[in-house]
This record gives structure tokens, sequence and C-alpha cells, in this order.
């Protein structure tokens, strides 16, 4: 309920005439269509927004004096010398850098920085729960906003959608711009270069948006208008959202067949949905591990040739661990769940994005990716009867390498369309003669697709039909059969809705149905099984229960018996993680009862879909039902949408709320109207709809009472012919509404395409308050009435930090003396306030060797938090130990290494910051773990049993340079900051006598970060002769880890130490 109420409020505040906090006070335009379709689903609400601009910023010159910091670039303000969320002019931007004599521009006469910027789109959303943000992620960075992601999954779920198409460029200062005009031409011209690119990828996000089930005022096909037509009528036959649920039928004009009734769960957009649904049971997996089928680019066959149908999996991307591409081949039991792993003589190499196809008791894996460069173009063949795979030698045409490929078998041949090859995207079919390995390319014949990759393939009879894929630039969504006999191509051009454009769907044919499951871009309210009845090339549809908790996503599907197998799929999410889908089951019997619904479309009742004339918009009519409406006469006049009841009672009409809508354009003019002869209600707000398409003016009943009155004296057309002079020649400027007369302005208005409406908001909910404004308000009720002077609320901090469930406030918050009387009711008081059960003051770290946290729980019983980190648990008492949020960058560096067979020691252990990475992530052999700290030591053994590695982990407590171990270390670990010099020593001597690898973390100034380096390699060097070891000793990278602090940089060192060749032995 917390969700809806945030949204109701954030949805009331934007429909206010009120400014809002931006500078600029209003939404941007040409984004409105895209926040309107946001706004509109129910698991979203947009919280801020920028559709991208164009600026120059005014930064002040800040001095700073002894014993003071220069800020930091966001806290200097400044100011906009031009801003524009269109194309910029270039002779404006001119004007104000080389302002002429006569010029109105000047610039600022005290000291700034001039920056010219542009800045793409960026929208925060906050969502309902995780995965519906992980569903929106994924469709924003498959239409190029690389950037997005979850920026916050505690309390509220929020993500941020953007991109990196940025541009700055310093221009000098207000004493002297350093550039000359010429180059300003090109940095406007590069700007709207890169404008044009943000506004044709942000049309793109919205259409992918529009695709997938999200509702907005702009129609992409005739079907999907059903959910924009808005009519109000007394039956309840017809709703503002589109077609009631009860008897929504339409007719499909092509070949005289009606959709049947659509499912009652169905959102409005989704109207000839069949009324059939499918339940998705998760299985319950033994044997082997489930996590060794959370895979996505993998490949599956149905082995129908045993006592009990199996389904046999091989490679993909993920499995236990640390994910990675595989080459297991691991048999399903769909009825037991048992998973075995089969153990094959040879194998190929590791791949994902590969096919594989079963010919008899062969399985035939063709191509694929075995690393980021090396793509595949061989045939391995798995000969299931003898668990044996052998590489085939192939014959005839080039079959060049590629992945994403998809592949059907007609017989004993194999037929395998389109792929990529790095950044080629193919669109030649080549068959594979499985008797003679022998590959054929086939000439172009027919309506051929278009290159692509990320398609499927089926086989039906001795057709092959193609559905979806990427094509380098959008999704598609069209459907292709190929004949096997006469070799030709055609696209299909099939009755009834079709599927959404996605590409790593997956498709399947069960008896006489091609069905279409899963695939980007993804659902988010209603995900479907898309049939295509074979029989009468009609597509229909069927309801998957439940399907948000997954994602069929490369996934692999396979039909065993009447049962559907869905295995693996997943994505990588921006800030999230990584997700895969647990392999599911649903029954597919209940398809058979779509056979009957067809029906003759003369014995059933039908909706038509017509426009009216003139600036109404969609109006939708039943047929027969009636609707109560008022259209528009020949001579023009104000439309009424509903029934004015009791018009000629004031009283009546006033408790009735209307409302006139008028297009934005006219906004203004109406509002003027309204105002002048009192027909505005100023008791009400005027809010907009559809994305800001209309506007929205209450009115008052005598408003209404003339309206009502004028229906009934319509006039002569000719009189209004006239009257149109005041309309027709109306610029904004030199209107006298003191000369016209109450029927002339109704004329305005009606031809201004003015309608009235019943108010369905009526009262505007206020926006919620900010959790700092209710903190403030609390508190300062609390010291007025306790007498405490109002100095003391300088100290109310504006920012805090939240750790797991328990909120931070700074360590300058609530110190003065005044405050202590209170403290029993005030802590309370600050943590409702912040809607949090724990809460606590940061304090600084404590001096001593060990570093204890200073964390002073102010609420709550203590400090143990668990925090999940790219999937490895840490466990700790924040009010002992301490968390650094900044190394994250190197603690997945860490985890990414492959330390399969090292012995690794870390000298700085703590709670395990690198230890569990190296252990969890890494597969290090044994962890030797050196730490002092014995709060962070308990820590560090209940990590290592949460994380189940306390079996190849050996803890050293005490000073590292007495604990450590000697000659044994693979790898060395020194994460101590500011320097760890005072260990070097014993790192060095932790190393094998043939060398290793030494992990030096240290603070530097950005200036003097080679010295440092230098230093580190010199000292290493030094070291390891001193303790008599031969050794080339070299830095391998550095790597920048985070800001310490200003100017200070927390750097990593990676240095090698291997023997030198010319003592070797």
């Amino acid at each position: 309920m917390e969700f809806e109420k945030r949204k109701a409020a954030t949805l009331a505040a934007l429909r206010s005439t009120e400014a809002d906090k931006s500078p600029k006070g209003t939404l941007d335009t040409p984004i409105i269509p895209l926040l309107d379709a946001i706004n509109k689903h129910s698991s979203y609400f947009t919280t801020s927004s920028c559709s991208g601009r164009i600026s120059i910023l005014s930064q002040p010159v800040l001095i700073p004096t002894i014993g003071t910091s220069k800020p930091k670039k966001k806290a200097r303000g400044g100011t906009w010398l031009f801003i524009t969320h269109d194309p910029a002019d270039t002779d404006s931007v001119l004007s104000i850098l080389f302002p002429s004599e006569t010029s109105e521009h000047v610039l600022p006469s005290d000291p700034s920085e001039l920056v010219f910027r542009f800045e793409p789109l960026i929208v925060a959303v906050e969502c309902k729960d995780l995965s519906s943000a992980q569903s929106l992620v994924s469709t924003a960075i498959s239409c190029g906003f690389r950037e997005s992601g979850i920026t916050n999954a505690n309390k509220r779920v929020i993500i941020a959608i953007r991109c990196s198409i940025r541009l700055e460029a310093p221009l000098g200062n207000t004493q002297k711009i350093m550039v000359s005009p010429e180059y300003v031409r090109y940095l406007v011209e590069v700007a709207n270069e890169k404008m044009e690119a943000n506004r044709k990828r942000t049309e793109g996000f919205l259409r992918a948006l529009l695709c997938n089930g999200f509702v907005g005022f702009m129609a992409v096909d005739n079907r999907d208008q059903m959910t924009n037509a808005s009519s109000n009528c007394d039956n309840g036959a017809l709703c503002k959202k589109g077609l009631a649920h009860d008897d929504a039928l339409f007719e499909d004009n092509e070949d005289n067949y009606l959709l049947e009734k659509r499912d009652e769960k169905a959102p409005s957009g989704l109207a000839g949905v069949f009324r059939c649904s499918l339940s998705i049971v998760q299985m319950t997996i033994v044997g082997e591990s489930v996590e060794k089928l959370f895979l996505w680019g993998h490949s599956a066959c149905t082995l129908d040739n045993t006592e009990q149908n199996k389904v046999l999996v091989f490679g993909g991307f993920g499995g236990i661990g640390r994910h990675a591409r595989r080459n297991d081949s691991l048999l399903l039991d769909p009825y037991s769940g048992t998973v075995k792993t089969v153990n094959t003589v040879g194998c190929p190499s590791p791949r994902l994005g590969h096919t594989s196809s079963l010919v008899g008791d062969c399985m035939f894996v063709i191509g694929g990716r075995t690393d980021p460069v090396t793509i595949l173009g061989d045939v391995w063949i798995l000969d299931t009867a003898k668990n044996c795979w052998k590489l085939l030698e192939c014959t005839g045409s080039v079959f060049p390498p590629r992945h994403r490929h998809a592949a059907a078998v007609v017989s004993s041949d194999i037929y395998v369309f389109g792929g990529l090859s790095n950044d080629t995207i193919s669109s030649s079919l080549h068959v594979f003669d499985t008797i003679k390995s022998q590959w054929k390319e086939l000439p172009v014949c027919g309506e051929w697709p278009c290159a692509r990759h990320s398609h499927a393939m089926v086989a039906h009879g001795s057709q092959v039909f193609l559905f979806g894929g990427y094509n380098g630039e959008k999704a598609l969504g069209d459907l292709y059969s190929f004949d096997v006999v006469t070799c030709q191509w055609k696209k299909e051009k099939a009755a009834g809705r079709n599927p959404h454009a996605r590409f790593s769907h997956s498709m399947f044919v069960y008896k006489n149905y091609l069905a279409v499951i899963g695939g980007c871009h993804i659902r988010q309210q209603f995900e479907e099984l898309a049939l295509l009845d074979l029989r009468t090339r009609l597509w229909k549809h069927a309801t998957l229960n439940s399907v948000c908790k997954h994602l069929f996503v490369r996934s692999a599907v396979s039909v065993v018996g009447d049962d559907l197998v869905i295995i693996g799929g997943g994505a990588a999410c921006y800030a999230f993680g990584t997700k895969f889908s647990e392999p599911v089951k649903l029954n597919l019997l209940p398809l058979t009862s779509l056979d009957d619904i067809l029906v003759p479309s003369q014995n059933r009742r039908k909706y038509m879909i017509h426009q009216n004339d003139g600036m109404m918009g969609k109006k939708v009519e039943v047929i027969p039902a009636p609707i109560i409406e008022h259209p528009r006469s020949e001579a023009g006049g104000l439309h009424i949408e509903g029934e004015l009841q009791g018009v000629n009672d004031e009283s009546m009409v006033a408790a009735s709320h209307w409302v006139l809508q008028l297009e934005r354009r006219y906004a203004k003019l109406g509002k003027d109207i309204l105002k002048k002869f009192e027909w505005l209600d100023m008791g009400r707000k005027v809010y907009s709809e559809e994305g800001g398409k209309h506007i929205c003016f209450p009115v008052t009943g005598k408003f209404c009472a003339v309206f009502h009155e004028r229906q009934h004296h319509s006039g002569d057309a000719s009189v209004r012919q006239n009257e149109l002079h005041y309309f027709k020649t109306f610029t904004g400027d030199g209107l006298q509404l003191n000369e016209l007369c109450c029927s002339k302005v109704l004329n305005i208005l009606c031809n201004s395409g003015a309608i009235v409406l019943a108010d369905e908001v009526v009262e505007v909910r206020k926006a919620a308050k900010s959790p700092l404004k209710v903190m403030t308000e609390v508190v300062t009720s609390l010291i007025y009435h306790k007498g405490l002077p109002e100095q003391i609320l300088k100290e109310l901090p504006t920012r805090w930090d939240r750790l797991s469930d328990i909120v931070i406030l700074p360590a300058t918050s609530f110190k003065d003396p005044a405050w202590d009387p209170i403290v029993e009711e005030l802590w309370p008081i600050i943590a409702k306030s912040l809607n949090t059960s724990r809460l606590a003051r940061q304090g600084r770290v404590a001096s001593t060797g060990t570093r204890d946290s200073t964390l002073q729980i102010l609420v709550g019983e203590n400090g143990w938090v668990d925090h999940r980190e790219n999937g490895i648990l840490y466990s700790f008492d924040a009010t002992k130990c301490m968390f650094s949020w900044g190394n994250l960058s190197e603690k997945l560096r860490m985890a990414s290494l492959d330390c399969k067979d090292e012995v690794i020691v870390d000298l700085f252990a703590g709670i395990g910051y690198f230890v569990l990475p190296f252990l969890v992530r890494a597969k290090a052999k044994l962890v030797y773990a050196c730490e002092w700290n014995p709060h962070a030591i308990e820590a560090l053994q209940r990590n290592l049993l949460a994380n189940s590695v306390s079996d190849r982990c050996v803890i050293l407590e005490g000073d590292n340079r007495v604990a450590a171990p000697q000659g044994l270390a693979d790898r060395v670990c020194l994460g101590l900051l500011p320097s760890s010099e005072c260990s070097w020593v014993t790192a060095v001597r932790a190393l094998r006598k043939e060398g290793g690898i030494l992990h030096v973390h240290g603070n530097a100034k950005d200036s003097e970060e080679c010295q440092w380096t230098e230093h580190v390699l010199k000292s290493i060097h030094e070291i390891a002769r001193s303790e008599g070891h031969c050794w080339d000793v070299s830095i391998e990278h550095v790597e920048k880890v985070k800001w310490y602090a200003p100017h200070i940089r927390h750097l990593v060192a990676d240095v090698r130490c291997r023997q030198s060749i010319a003592n070797e032995p």
C-alpha cells in the first residue's frame, strides 16, 4: 500500500498547475508521452526526469582560504546562461559568448568558469518490486540506455534510465573566452547531433514500452487504439481505459473470425486474448544441484527413446559457483525432477549461443561462442546411446562461424539461418546433411527474411518457421515459413493479434500449434503464450499464470508428452546482478480447448471502432447496445461526454463536478475565457491528461447552465459561421474578451475542440512530505514544547546513510548538550520520521590499530547487520567493525580472477572483504586470513560458515608480521589504508620461492600516483633481494579504486614477482 500511496501523491502533484521543484518548474514536453506511459503502468511511477538538454553553465571560481579545501564541483552552485531541451540555435549561443556592443546578453561580472554541456535523457522511476525493476531496466538497456540500473533496492526500489552520450567542454571564464566562434559552432553541431540521437533513442524506448503492454496515448496499431478510446456510458459497457471486462468482443475484418472473451485478469490493452490460462509449475530438482540448471544461452533436446522421456541440456552460461561458459551435458527427468551429469567421452569446448538438434539417437551441436572474441563454426555429434562426443569433419559449402543463430530439423537435415559473428549479422540459410556431414548454402528464393540474430526456428512437416529476432537496430515481430520441397521463403500473414516483437525467445510445436514464449522485450503485467493455429493461420493467446517470477530470456524449451519444460533463462542487470530462472513446466492439454472457440462472426455481438471528424479524438461505439452520446453538429458545437443531470438546477450541477477539456495549445485561451465569465471553479485544481496533451479546467454550475441552454437553442449555421471570425483571427494578443458576449465565447470554445466531461479527479491529494520535512516538523514541535532554543535545529541532519535496516546519522548531528534532556523522546521520534526500526549515529574510526567502529546505536537492540553484495553475504556488528562501500569495484575485480589452484594469504582480512570474493567467486584452493581485531574475527567466522567456504580458510589471529605463513602463497592481498607498507616484508616472505602476485593497497595524492607506483616497485624489489630472492619484479596493473579524500586516491598495484630467467635451474 505504501507504493500506491506514494504513486498517488506523485501523480497528483504532476497534475497540479503549480511549479515543481525543478529550476524550470514544469515537465519537459518532449518526454511527456514517455512519462505518461510509465505512470499509467501499475508497477511504476516517475520521480524525476529530464528529456535531455544543451546548456552553458556558469560556475563561480572559488579561491580556497587557508584551512579550507576547495569545494566539490556540485557544491559550487552556478547559473545557466543558456539552456534548451531542443536542438540549440548556433546564433543564440554565439550571442551569449561573444556579445556585440548592442547585444542584450552580458556575461556575469563575477569570475566564473563557463562550461558547454549536452546531457541526455535521465528518468528516475520508483518500481513496485525488484522483478518489475529488472524488467524495465532490461527493456531500457535493449533500447540503448546502457547505463540504466537499480540505484536503490532498500525500502524503495528506484531505477535510473540513462545513457552515456554526453558532452562537456570548458569554454574559459567570464573574463576570457578561450575558444573561437568556429569551435563553438562545432560544439553546437555535435551537441545537436547528440540531441537527435537522444530523441530517436527516447522514441524507440517509448515504442518498446507500448509494444510491451504499457498504455499511452500514442497508438501503435489499430487494436492498441482501443486502449485509448474514451467514452462514458450509463450501462457500463465501456470504460475510460478501454473495453470493459464483460463481453469484450471485436471483429477481425480480415478473415471474419472473432476472438473469444478476454481474460478478466488481462490488462485493458490486451483485447482479443483467448480465455485460456496455463499454470507454471516450478520443478523440484533432486540429484545434482538445481544451480547446474541456472543457465542461459544453452540448448536442450527431448530424448524420446527412453522409457521416460528426458531432456538433454548442453552448454550455456551460468552454473554452480562462478558463472562461466559451460560444456556440461545434463540429463533432466521432468517427471521426477532428477538431474544428473552425463559422463561422456570427449567434449566440445565451453560455449553459449549454439544450437543442438536431435537426429535419431544423435545430438548435433553447431557453432556458438566460447569467449568474447572466439566465435565457433564447428559441428559436434553426441551419440546418446554410447555417450561419446565426436568432432565432425564437414565437407561442402563453407559454414562461417556464428552464434545466436537458429536451427530446425527436417528428416535427416538441419536447417540453420542467421546468427551473429562479431559485428556481422547473417541472413544466409545453410542446410547440413547429417548422413554425409555436408554443408550446403541455399540460394535466395521467395520472400527472404532480413539478416537477424537471437531469433527462433521450428519445423512442422515439410516447413520451417522463423519468428522474431534482432536486426541490429530493433526487435522483429515477423513470421516466415520455408518450404524444404520448393526451397521458397514466404512471409506469413496470419489473422488475429500478432505476438509482440521480441528476440532471445523460444518456439515449439505442439499438436497443430506453433507457439512463441518469452524473450525481450519483457511484458510486465501480463505474460502470455502466443499460439499460431497452423490449420487456420490464426493467432491465439493463452495467459501464463505467475510468469512474472520468471525471466524466459535465452531459455531452452522442450515438449515432453503434453508438458512444456522450460530450463534456464535470465539476464545480467546493471547494479543488480545476474538473474536466472529456475526450471519449470506447464501442461499444454488446456490448449486443445481453443479448437472449439472459432465461431462465425454473424452469430456474435461485435464492437467496432470509428473516428469522428474534428478534434474530439477517438470514440468507441457499441452495436447494438446504445450509448448516450451527443456528437458535434455539422455547424459546430460543444461535445459532451455522459449526461448532464439536473442542469437547470445550479446546486445539482455543482454537486456533479464537470470539467472542460481542451487541447494544450488552446489552454490559455480557454482559461482566460473561463476566468473572465466566472466559469472556472477555483475550488478545484486544473489538471492534465494523456501526458499533457489535454488540459482539464473545472467549471462551475453556472457554466453548465449556460451550456445546457445553448444546447437547446442551437441557432443558425450561417450565424455560427460568421462568429468563427473571432476564433480564426485569434493570435494570443489583441482579442478583447470584454467585447465578446457569452454565445460568442462559447463558439470560440467549441471551435477549439472543447469537450465537457465528468470530473474524475475532483480532489487532488497533497504531495507526500519528505522524511526530512517530517523530521523537521516533529523535532521543531518537540523543542517548542520543551522550551529549548531554536538555534539547535541547525544540527538537524539533511542527509543520512542506510546500512541494511539501520539509518545512520552523521557524527555532527545532535551533538549540542541542549539535546541531552530530551534524547529519550527524541530518538524514537527521529526513527519513526525516517521509517526505520534501528537508528544509529556515526562516529570516527577508532585510532587503535584494530580500527574499531564507534557507531552508536540510538534505537534498537544491537548493531548486527546482514549485507549481500555480488552474491556474497557479509554479516557484522556495525558498532564494532567498519564496512567500506567504496571498495566494491576492487572486490569485484578480485572475484573475477581465476584462483582455482592458488593458495592466497590476506594479511588484513577484516570481516572477509577480500577473503570471501577469493573463496566464493574466484574459487581459491585455500586462503590464510590474518586479523587481530577480535570483533572482525567473530564476523569472519560467521561469514565463512554462511557462505559455505569455511573448509577452505585458515584464520590466523594476531599481528600478521608474526602469524603469517611463509613460502607457500601464490598471491598475497595487502588491503590496508592509508598504507600497507608495514607488512610488505611479511608479504614477500609469504610468497613461494618461485614468486607470485602482491595486491598492494595504498593512498596517494593524485599528482603523485606515479611516484607512489615507483616507490612500491623499488621497495618490493629491494625487499626481495634482501630476502635472498632473485626475482624480476614488475607492476602489471594499477587500479584506481576510489577517492579516499580530496585529491587523495585509493590505489592498488598488482606486483608480479617471478624468478629471474638467468637464475632458473
